[in-house]
């Protein structure tokens, strides 16, 4: 494991907010679905997503035509107490992104993702 790329990841405050998001939704998430929770183009969270997996801390599941993220389940205790101390930051620095993830994912059917990248995001 290389844990100088874990925390250089975590020294980005998008991929803190990808991961926040992941955390706090407890299950696994459309790419276009953080797109809109975060308010960021397409590239810019691929970009923040491959460097994510890189370190291990995500995994992607292709379905369809969707990619879904969701936080390594492994059962690495680093990787499990990096997300824990992810879980300690104050929710009030996401407070926006996660009002505009709970209205995005109320728009699933049978809890999956089926719309895709919306025109104009979601507003919060």
């Amino acid at each position: 494991m290389q844990y100088e790329r874990i925390f250089k990841a975590l020294s980005d405050k998008t991929r803190l907010r990808i991961l926040y998001v992941l955390l706090k939704a407890g299950k696994a998430l459309c790419i276009c679905e953080i797109m809109d929770a975060l308010q960021l183009a397409h590239y810019n969270i691929s970009r923040h997503m491959k460097d994510l997996k890189v370190t291990g801390l995500v995994n992607e599941k292709r379905v369809g035509k969707f990619i879904f993220y969701a936080l390594d389940d492994s059962g690495n205790r680093f990787i499990k107490d990096i997300i824990k101390a992810v879980d300690s930051i104050p929710g009030n620095d996401f407070r926006d992104d996660m009002g505009r993830l709970k209205k995005r994912l109320s728009l699933r059917e049978d809890n999956k993702c089926v719309i895709g990248i919306l025109k104009n995001g979601i507003s919060k």
